[in-house]
Order: C-alpha cells, then structure tokens, then sequence
C-alpha cells in the first residue's frame, strides 16, 4: 500500500485524537468480505482500518453510527469508531483495534445480547440506510412491523433478485409469501428492539478477557427474533448462549415458526450476493412457510 495513503490517514488521526501521530506501519489481515482490512500502527498505537473505494464512504459512514449506538448502550463491546473518509481517493473506516479470541463465554454473549435487545425505540426502523453486505437496506421508519418486514426487506430483495435473473420459481414463490405475510406474521407485533441486523458467526468474537464483542453491524430497531434467527442460519453459536438469552429475555410463544421467515431474508440476500444455490434453498423456505398457512 502506497504510503502517503496511510501517511494522510495518520495526519488526520491526529487532528481527530488531538495528539500528533505518527506512520509506522500497515498490515493486512484477512477475512473481510466488503473492504480490505488493515492493522495500522501509528506512533506505537495499533488501530483496524477498513479501505474500500470512494464510493463505500457512505457504507462506512453507516458502520460507524452502528457501532457508535450500539456501544452508547452499554450492554455489549464493540470497537470504538474513530474516523472515516476520503483519503487519496480511498473511502477509509479507523476502529479501535480489539485484539479477538473465539474463545470465551457464551452465556456473557447471550445475556448482553438481551441487553442490547432491551434497547427499545418508538419505531421500526432506523435514521439512516445501511447496507447488509454490500447490499443496500431500506431503515424508513414505520409503525407496522409486517408492512415493515414487507416493504423494507423482503420486497426490495425480490426485486433485487429479479435484476439478478433469479429462476422465475423463486420470484412466482415470494409473491405468494408476501401475499400470506399477514397470516404468517398472524398480528405479530413486537417491541421496536435495537438489533446488531446481522448477528452471524463471523461478525462476534472474544477479547482479552473472554467478554463478547460485536462488530460489522447493520442495525436498525425491529424484532428481536431477526438478530435470534440468523444465529441459527449459519452456525456458530452454541446450546449455551440460547440457554442464557432465553433465562435472560424469554422469547414469545412461535418464534420457531417466525425464524423461518425472517432467515428467508438472509437467503435472498446471500443469492443477491453470491448467487448459486441460495435460490434453490429460498425455494424450499416459502415452500414450507406457506405449506404451514395453506
């Protein structure tokens, strides 16, 4: 990496720190799915950068308002945002470097999730658009959770999909699922809990001291269940921390049947992302909620 990048994004640490900062060193680490990751060390100090191109200015600009709600609560870690940008025609996101362990104590994580999720707005929603991934998330502010659920997430995915030639099946099957949307949602309507909005294995580790520590969040106020459901799309999170979430925040009465649909939400969007096989299992998904309601 060209030097005078990490030498601008060092100058401008310092005036957002107050204390002069000097550039010693950058390096990669890998794993990051949207943008490139940097240890970077600056007069002995190390810090996690996030580089992408100009255009992902918003993106981050969005990640650092998440982990910034998300830490003023209190109830879980996250790395403190500390500046973001352009810089030589880069889009630049500085963290506080945390060093991570996955090892550490589940029952923690579970009970400073429920924490989190105690967080509670007027609404649904968020002040801001995000993105999940790279893919853009609608946060206008509603009332009604299933208008909510349909015309800001599983909409624009169908559309998404649409544009991205999905087979004609899974567009004919999602417009069934959001014609029995009310049915399968049957009146539900929780309280507006402030989410991590995507709570997957990759996105929480331990620190030094084995407490949990969330970070690449793309939050907004809905239902709890969404962050609880997507813990179990892709492993990752063990018997132990569902044992402590529950006794800390019992879940209400047909959350198993609702984890369905609002995984299927995560589906769309790995196809939108990543294509492949993720249409083939949206298929089967509306097939088994709607076989539910039929």
């Amino acid at each position: 990496m060209i030097e005078p990048l990490w030498d601008e994004i060092a100058a401008r640490l310092s005036g957002e720190l107050r204390v002069r900062r000097r550039f010693e060193a950058a390096h990669p680490i890998s794993g990051g799915d949207t943008a490139s990751a940097y240890r970077l060390i600056v007069s002995g100090e190390s810090y996690f950068v996030k580089l992408g191109h100009a255009g992902d200015q918003m993106m981050f600009a969005a990640e650092a308002e998440g982990l910034a709600a998300i830490g003023a609560t209190h109830a879980i870690r996250c790395p403190k945002p500390l500046l973001h940008g352009i810089a030589q025609e880069r889009a630049f996101l500085v963290l506080e470097h945390i060093p991570l362990s996955p090892h550490g104590d589940e029952s923690t994580l579970g009970e400073a999730l429920a924490q989190l999720h105690r967080c509670i707005g007027t609404h649904y929603g968020w002040h801001r658009d995000n993105t999940l991934g790279r893919t853009p998330q609608d946060n206008r502010v509603d009332h009604n959770w299933i208008r909510f659920w349909r015309e800001r997430r599983l909409e624009p995915q169908l559309r998404m999909a649409e544009e991205h030639a999905a087979p004609t099946a899974l567009i004919v099957a999602g417009e069934r699922l959001l014609a029995r949307l009310p049915a399968l949602l049957d009146g539900h309507s929780p309280a507006p809990s402030l989410l991590h909005g995507d709570l997957w294995c990759g996105n929480y580790a331990y620190d030094s001291e084995g407490q949990p520590v969330l970070y690449d969040p793309a939050p907004y106020y809905g239902d709890r269940e969404t962050d609880l459901a997507m813990t179990m799309l892709f492993g990752g999170f063990g018997a132990t921390f569902r044992a402590a979430y529950h006794t800390a925040w019992p879940l209400p009465s047909g959350y198993e049947h609702r984890q369905a649909l609002y995984n299927f939400y995560h589906v769309l969007n790995h196809f939108n992302l990543f294509g492949g096989g993720y249409a083939r299992q949206a298929i089967q998904m509306i097939e088994r909620l709607v076989s539910d309601v039929d």
